[in-house]
């Protein structure tokens, strides 16, 4: 199974979006907090539908919580400065897709820590970033597809 990482996550539209994708992807979704938004907002149950009570999903105080709870996890990190394209990676069947917050991104001590798995989605330069649903949807499709799309029809 693939895991989908969304660091403290600010917009819960967004992260009801994602919610959708994964359950539709059959994807863990994992949310490390602090969360800019309660789990019961209306606006992350609006998009994420009628699917968000079928959807996988674990949530953790902060980073250090959920590196405690995944010891060993192949964690590639999504963010605009990383020099790789998400493409030009082989993913793993266990492997964690991690997104950061829409303001800030992942913190770069985090992608540090994870160079050698940072990756980045190729846009026209000056553009800041892509919506984070999108964004999931790209990479976690391009994980799935090097996979070989287990278990989805």
């Amino acid at each position: 199974m693939i895991h989908v990482v969304l660091f403290e996550p600010e917009i819960p539209a967004n992260t009801g979006n994602v919610g959708r994708t994964c359950v539709a992807t059959n994807t863990r979704l994992h949310l490390i907090g602090p969360l800019g938004f309660h789990l019961s907002e209306k606006h992350l149950k609006r998009a994420g539908m009628d699917y968000w009570d079928q959807l996988d999903v674990v949530v953790y105080v902060n980073y250090q919580d959920f590196l405690d709870k995944n010891p060993g996890a192949d964690i590639f990190v999504v963010e605009t400065f990383a020099t790789q394209n998400y493409t030009a990676v082989t993913y793993t069947e266990n492997c964690y897709l991690m997104f950061g917050k829409e303001s800030t991104g992942v913190p770069k001590e985090i992608v540090t820590e994870h160079a050698e798995k940072a990756v980045r989605i190729p846009m026209l330069e000056g553009t800041r970033s892509l919506n984070l649903g999108n964004s999931v949807s790209l990479v976690l499709y391009e994980a799935l597809r090097q996979l070989d799309f287990p278990g989805l029809t």
